[in-house]
């Protein structure tokens, strides 16, 4: 990607520096990336019978608002990638020890906790769109705060309200996608908030490679208000979903949503579909916990620990570090390395988009998972080493991602999208969130003491053996939900069959 470099004044000492307008081009790149795929959405829709004379107008409407909600996708990656080329300047800024470290790093994921905590709640009370409205502002707002702090205590402040954004928008990007597509082609627009997250891991490991040099650490922070105004200017023209809608009884507008993205017959079928189970399911928050329900709540919280706990962001948030101890000398180098990680995640995230309508989620996550525990076995040998060869741990540090993005990265999300039952679905995916920031803030905030005691070799040896904890719970837990609406796969939850 070509650079595009601007003159900006740096708010800390009046200095000249260049920002990158990656942040600009990335979501800008991800939307004509989307925009070209179109037709092959309808081509999929037309295979998969989901309109007989499908339109080009209903297509582009289901692709450009998927990628208008995905931007928030964007910016969770951006803001939880952008953090580990950051933080070598950032502990040399303010003197920090490797406890208060852990803590600048990890603040985001405890923020994140925060913001899943009552998200879901948000979202099925006022509604997907408005609260990630709220979201849009939040990363705004406190993006510009970040990167203005000059005491340990206001970077950590705003770092936790990102984080509060970041879990909001973790979940209800992909529940606002999932709830407006089609079932043929909802697994790839649901991926496309995954393609979204890794790049914004990718434009943030760009960013953080161009300004190392300089030491700005500062822009690396301020950058993310461009997608976040974006996505704000970008909410203001979506409808709401019409599944919340029919949830809160407005079926004239919901059936003029799916008019939108549905032919007139299948839209009518839809309507009754969700009147029906919209009566017959109208829940609370308590009613998960039944007995009909327990299936898909233990699948979905446990994919999410699952995600956390098999040492992807362990990689993600110190992959610098990481280099630096096998052997990539400078800085800079180090987030070149980390750049080419992100750029593989992006990659094997698109080739996910196209077969997960294809093969199904199952096949895909148990490929993924499978594949991601044998390289980590590689890897522990390779670090178990005197002299590690660097460039054997960066291959199967690619190698290892590239089955993450394939499978249990996007495919978790998409999941908790779609299993749960309409009326509480964004409360029921704040628990599978919470429990997947949960886990991802133990891991982050320990990984160092972990690596202290046990070393790196120790450390992913034991996320090998997670792998495969993790591959059996796929096996006799989680569900096939490929080619059925979300009331069909909410009606599969047979109360009959559960007593």
């Amino acid at each position: 990607m070509p650079e595009s470099p601007v003159e900006f004044m740096c708010p800390h000492n009046g200095q000249k520096t260049v920002f990158v307008l990656d942040t600009i081009l990335s979501p800008t790149i991800l939307l004509g990336m989307s925009l070209g795929m179109g037709n092959k959405l309808n081509e999929g829709a037309r295979i998969n019978g989901v309109s007989n004379q499908p339109r080009m107008g209903r297509s582009t409407f289901i692709v450009m608002t998927s990628i208008t909600v995905a931007i928030g996708g964007f910016l969770f990656g951006y803001d939880t990638a952008v953090i580990s080329g950051a933080i070598l300047f950032v502990r040399s800024q303010f003197h920090l020890t490797s406890v208060q470290t852990e803590i600048a790093v990890s603040i985001v994921l405890a923020g994140a906790l925060m913001g899943t905590a009552f998200g879901g709640y948000l979202g099925d009370r006022f509604g997907r769109r408005p609260t990630l409205l709220m979201t849009a502002i939040t990363y705004g707002v406190f993006a510009l705060t970040t990167g203005f702090a000059n005491e340990p205590w206001l970077f950590v402040v705003s770092r936790l309200f990102v984080g509060v954004a970041v879990g909001i928008s973790s979940m209800l990007a992909p529940l606002y996608i999932a709830e407006i597509a089609p079932e043929a082609i909802r697994g790839a627009l649901v991926t496309l908030n995954q393609i979204a997250i890794s790049t914004g891991v990718v434009a943030a490991y760009y960013v953080d490679y161009l300004l190392a040099g300089s030491g700005n650490w500062r822009w690396m922070f301020m950058s993310a208000i461009v997608p976040s105004v974006i996505l704000l200017v970008g909410l203001l023209y979506l409808p709401e979903t019409p599944r919340w809608l029919a949830a809160h009884g407005d079926f004239d507008a919901a059936l003029k949503v799916l008019h939108r993205i549905e032919g007139s017959e299948k839209s009518a079928r839809d309507l009754e579909e969700l009147r029906q189970v919209t009566q017959t399911d109208n829940l609370r928050f308590r009613d998960l916990l039944v007995r009909r329900f327990r299936k898909p709540l233990i699948a979905g919280i446990g994919l999410a620990i699952f995600q956390q706990v098999t040492g992807v962001n362990t990689i993600v948030y110190y992959a610098p570090t990481i280099f630096q101890m096998v052997g990539f000398g400078s800085a800079g180098t180090s987030i070149l390395a980390t750049f080419l990680i992100g750029l593989v995640g992006l990659t094997f995230a698109i080739i996910s988009m196209f077969l997960v309508d294809r093969v199904g989620r199952r096949l895909l996550l148990l490929v993924s998972i499978g594949g991601m525990g044998v390289t980590l076995v590689h890897l522990a040998l390779i670090l178990g080493a005197a002299r590690p060869i660097k460039w054997l741990v960066l291959a199967d540090v690619l190698v290892y991602l590239a089955f993450f993005c394939i499978g249990l990265g996007p495919v978790f999300w998409l999941l908790i999208s779609e299993i749960y039952p309409t009326t509480v679905r964004a409360q029921a995916m704040s628990l599978a969130t919470m429990a997947n920031w949960g886990s991802n803030f133990i891991v982050a905030v320990t990984f160092l003491t972990v690596v202290e005691r046990m070393g790196m070799r120790g450390c992913f040896l034991l996320f090998a053996a997670l792998c495969a904890v993790a591959f059996v719970f796929v096996v006799r837990i989680v569900p096939e939900t490929r080619g059925r609406t979300l009331e069909e796969i909410e009606n599969s939850w047979n109360p009959i069959k559960s007593t």
